[in-house]
């Protein structure tokens, strides 16, 4: 994109937001209050990032016990942030690395040395590039406008920035295009409208207003997953009203087996069998009828007498 394109979505947003926000102004915090703060002020509002620090002072007597408490914890005192989890983790993990190095919390040395190795002992604390541009800002004089990626999404919508350098989290030109003299304040309140752009991304309201400074953005806007719709459900009185369908069950017939080649054999056998053996019976019980017959006709003939 071109450098006078980018400034001109500079110049518009920064005249816009204006009319719809405030700025918090200078941080007078020390340098540790501001590392701490910064890391809670990364992507969510500057009200909400007040109330969680406020509650770190209120609830912790110094920054060695916040440094001790676990990440769970330190999260419930973040229950506001929109991003519990990941605060926590950025301050503690600062409040580590720095306890480590220096084995105290004291860094206003960094104020009176050269800027560049100010800032590379914040990034060498496990500093995130927001909170080293929030330092730089306010703790170190430096003109550095704070990134984070609710705004890196932000210049992306308002065409400010291209896809390769939203892969790599820069937007160049605008400390360029936004002087030093008013890097606070636009500071404060661009980031202000890109978190409330991330918190409530289909918002007509602020759809409105990312239009207003930059006509073509809504080709870029978000696009809505659809879901499919869930199966229509049955109306209970209608399924009450319908006649309910008998189910018959038939009942399981036992079906002979059929039998077999080598049964069917067996059983011809016996039966030739008991077929053979009732035939000399028969026989048998003939001869001994016929036998009888013959005696008893004998018998008959003997007992006649002769007449005299």
């Amino acid at each position: 994109m071109a450098a006078a394109n980018r400034a001109n979505v500079f110049t518009a947003c920064h005249k816009i937001v204006k009319k719809h926000y405030t700025t918090a102004g200078p941080d007078k915090r020390s340098i540790l209050e501001q590392l701490v703060f910064s890391a809670i002020l990364e992507n969510a509002p500057h009200k909400v990032a007040e109330e969680c620090y406020g509650t770190l002072q209120s609830e912790y007597f110094d920054w060695n016990e916040v440094r001790v408490t676990s990440v769970p914890e330190l999260a419930e005192m973040f229950a506001k942030h929109p991003m519990p989890d990941v605060a926590a983790t950025r301050v503690k993990t600062l409040l580590q690395n720095i306890f480590e190095a220096i084995y105290t919390y004291d860094l206003e040395g960094l104020k009176k040395g050269n800027q560049g190795k100010a800032v590379a002992s914040i990034e060498k604390y496990g500093a995130t590039p927001f909170v080293v541009g929030y330092v730089t800002q306010h703790g170190l004089g430096g003109h550095s406008i704070p990134v984070d990626r609710a705004l890196l999404n932000l210049m992306f919508v308002l065409g400010a920035i291209t896809d390769k350098e939203l892969e790599k989290q820069a937007i160049p030109g605008m400390e360029r295009a936004i002087p030093k003299t008013k890097g606070v304040e636009f500071s404060d309140m661009v980031h202000e409208l890109a978190v409330d752009f991330q918190n409530a991304p289909f918002s007509k309201k602020i759809r409105d207003l990312l239009l207003e400074i930059a006509p073509d953005a809504k080709s870029r806007f978000p696009k809505r997953v659809s879901e499919e719709p869930p199966a229509p459900k049955e109306d209970p009185a209608k399924e009450a009203a319908a006649p309910k369908k008998k189910t018959t069950t038939k009942k399981a017939t036992t079906k002979k087996a059929a039998p077999t080649k080598a049964a069917k054999s067996t059983t011809k056998k016996a039966a030739t069998k008991k077929t053979a053996k009732a035939e000399p019976a028969k026989k048998k019980a003939t001869k001994s009828t016929t036998k009888k017959a013959a005696t008893k006709k004998t018998s008959t003939r003997i007992t006649k007498k002769k007449p005299k």
